[in-house]
């Protein structure tokens, strides 16, 4: 069973090298390689979920060198879980994005990017998971960040260029911060290696545990959008295409919460910064929620609740007890799957409607009664309507809450009540302006063209012949947009239109992605039960360090 651990981070590696030596000449087998990889990416992840359950963590010494020299990788229940719905959840959008057409070049570009940067970024979310030191967790961090700005200027537009250009500063800003943190913790200790520091980092005198424990939060707060370090988030993940806002959003900012977790218990236990992170996550949810109330761009809102809803996780994570990890971990577990949800139903949206604007959008709900379902259960699932996972998540964070009994805690039960309550305003007001009113005067009529290859800032300069980059052929540019359409998610070069129907694979693929989420509530007693011993585990520590150090 150790022997698939490191399967996860290898797979996506050699599959992107066979994604570009085929590249466009064999794209269907391309699309295939991307799939199957994938698919045995989650029976891996879900057999290491399992062995890590019952047999306990799992670790392999790369080159079978011990550490701190050797590159160590382990498996316990919390990254088994993580791999397992980061999985289901990138498999999804890539089936989404390939009904959507943003997987396939046409012959008109030299190099097929979207299925190699988008395996390397399963690569790097599998390495964090999987990562038993900080060089590893940078690695994978950095791993991310390379994919991450490729996805998101797909289409060289003005406006994902200069998101790209946010993102990849902030980025760069949270890695030197986090060399930094690892220079001062080798240091201080002589290693980078989990188990190692675990037994170490007591020894260090109070300033410098709490200075190193300080600064690795602010990296990790940076990667999950806490406020008030989110303010990259809204402008960023808007602007890309919706399988890429959705894979973003859904998955890369758990990944902060994910190792806000794994140092906050295995490194530094005893929850000395817990006011603060409770602080933080009070800020998260009401800065974020009372942003999304003031949106009418869907992306943008659903951005802005995703920073409120990050607060949840912070929440758990700044109480410290074994209920409030188990129901941090399953919020995580949730959040993941229905947040990617909501963005793939913006997608099918825009494609439908013609705009993310909700005050031009409306009769959804008679016109596309099948987009209106896949809309109305995430979103009160999101909202925490009982008796569905969000609701057992959000129950298990504030029983936690009430049973802490401190001060902060009651005051974060209070924040998370009202968030939750706005939550709902917010979707019922997505409800009734894109779904149930009737549709109003000048919605983008079906055949409208989105955007188009040369869809810039500067839509009214007169260009010409429009020359398609990399290739030396010119051609008449497709139709532009008419004034006041909103431009959407352009698809490899090609123009976007609305349809009456979308794609079969991009309907489906939502569909897989609300039925996952719809699992989780008929599966909640084995997945609470399982969160918990999550959370018993990481509190614990003992077993992760002896796995890793042979103890």
């Amino acid at each position: 069973m150790n022997a698939l651990v490191p399967l996860p981070v290898l797979l996506p590696l050699c599959a992107t090298g066979l994604s570009l030596a085929f590249g466009t000449r064999l794209a269907r087998f391309q699309r295939f390689i991307s799939v199957a990889v994938l698919t045995a990416v989650l029976g891996l992840s879900v057999a290491l979920m399992i062995g890590a359950d019952r047999q306990g963590p799992l670790s392999v010494h790369l080159g079978d060198f011990a550490p701190p020299l050797g590159v160590t990788l382990v498996a316990d229940r919390l990254s088994g879980l993580m791999l397992t719905v980061s999985s289901a959840v990138t498999l999804c959008v890539l089936v989404y994005s390939l009904g959507q057409g943003m997987a396939d070049r046409d012959k008109e570009t030299p190099v097929a990017v979207f299925h190699p940067a988008y395996l390397i970024l399963v690569a790097g979310v599998s390495l964090t998971f999987l990562a038993g030191d900080l060089v590893n967790l940078y690695v994978g961090f950095e791993i991310m960040l390379v994919s991450s700005f490729v996805l998101l200027t797909l289409g060289g537009t003005g406006p994902r260029i200069r998101a790209g250009s946010t993102y990849v500063i902030i980025s760069l800003f949270s890695s030197m911060v986090f060399l930094t943190a690892i220079a001062m913790t080798y240091a201080a200790t002589g290693t980078v290696n989990f188990a190692q520091l675990a037994v170490r980092l007591p020894d260090l005198g109070l300033g410098v545990q709490t200075l190193i424990q300080a600064m690795l939060l602010t990296v990790f707060a940076v990667k999950a959008a806490v406020f008030p370090l989110a303010a990259w988030l809204p402008d960023s993940y808007p602007t890309a295409p919706a399988p890429v806002t959705a894979v973003f959003a859904g998955l890369l900012t758990k990944v902060g919460i994910y190792c806000m977790l794994r140092t906050e218990t295995l490194l530094f236990p005893g929850n000395r910064l817990g006011d603060l992170l409770m602080a933080l996550a009070l800020a998260s949810m009401l800065v974020g929620i009372l942003g999304a109330v003031a949106q009418t761009d869907l992306k943008r809102l659903f951005s802005f609740t995703l920073i409120s809803h990050i607060g949840y996780m912070v929440f758990g994570i700044g109480l410290a007890t074994r209920a409030a990890y188990g129901g941090a971990i399953f919020y995580v577990a949730h959040h993941i799957t229905v947040q990617t949800t909501l963005f793939l139903v913006a997608g099918l949206i825009e494609r439908r409607g013609g705009t993310n604007e909700l005050t031009r959008l409306g009769g959804l709900a008679r016109s596309a009664p099948l987009l209106a379902v896949l809309f109305f259960v995430p979103a009160m699932n999101f909202a925490g309507i009982p008796p569905l996972s969000g609701f057992i998540g959000k129950f298990g964070l504030m029983r936690a809450g009430v049973a802490d009994g401190s001060l902060w805690a009651w005051i974060l039960v209070t924040g998370a009540t009202v968030t939750s309550l706005l939550t709902l305003y917010v979707m019922a007001k997505i409800w009734n302006l894109a779904f149930w009113r009737t549709e109003p005067p000048g919605q983008a009529a079906y055949g409208t063209v989105l955007e188009s290859p040369d869809d810039s800032d500067d839509d009214d300069a007169d260009t010409g012949p429009d020359r398609i980059p990399g290739t030396g052929d010119e051609g008449i540019a497709p139709p532009r947009p008419a004034a006041g359409a909103t431009a959407a998610a352009t698809l490899q070069g090609r123009a976007v239109i609305t349809t009456v129907h979308p794609p079969r694979p991009m309907t489906a693929a939502t569909a897989g992605a609300v039925a996952l989420g719809l699992a989780f509530t008929v599966l909640a007693g084995p997945l609470t039960a399982y969160t918990d011993r999550s959370a018993a585990e990481l509190i614990a520590r003992r077993p992760y360090v002896e796995e890793v150090l042979g103890r």
